[in-house]
């Protein structure tokens, strides 16, 4: 199923305008991975590299409470839809273990999630003139699934 089409469903289910807005993603560098802990509900969070919103030609808005979103697996097709519900900056060091527990990742700890997502931000930052680091923001989101690709009839 499409994001358009799985989209369209969720808007009709739940009597909301098809014209409000939402994006289409899919997390990470592991789509099908996160996209399955998402749908179980381990994963209720995620992390982005704040500065990496405002790169020139890749200007992108940031995610706010009440955003929807279509979370895509790795063959871009929609899973659910996911709504933001809260959002944090803060630097990379300064990442709770409440949220790496929320991400779901791993072994759940903030020593499993800095290890990962180091790597990841590094790998992210590389491919720009920013540098990566300790003091790096990282938005901090939170959602939870509105609804699943499953729930359409």
């Amino acid at each position: 199923m499409r994001a358009e089409e799985l989209w369209k469903a969720y808007c009709e289910k739940e009597n909301i305008d098809i014209d409000t807005p939402y994006k289409a993603w899919g997390f990470g560098d592991a789509h099908d991975q996160l996209a399955d802990l998402v749908l179980t509900g381990i994963k209720t969070a995620t992390a982005t590299a704040y500065d990496l919103y405002f790169m020139e030609g890749e200007e992108d808005t940031l995610p706010q409470s009440g955003d929807y979103s279509v979370i895509l697996n790795s063959k871009d097709e929609a899973v659910c839809v996911i709504q933001t519900t809260k959002t944090t900056v803060v630097p990379f060091d300064e990442v709770s273990k409440e949220h790496a527990y929320k991400e779901g990742e791993g072994d759940l700890s903030l020593a499993y999630w800095r290890d990962v997502h180091e790597d990841f931000f590094a790998e992210e930052f590389a491919e720009t003139e920013l540098e990566f680091n300790g003091q790096t923001s990282i938005l901090c989101e939170e959602f939870k699934v509105v609804y699943r690709a499953i729930d359409v009839n």
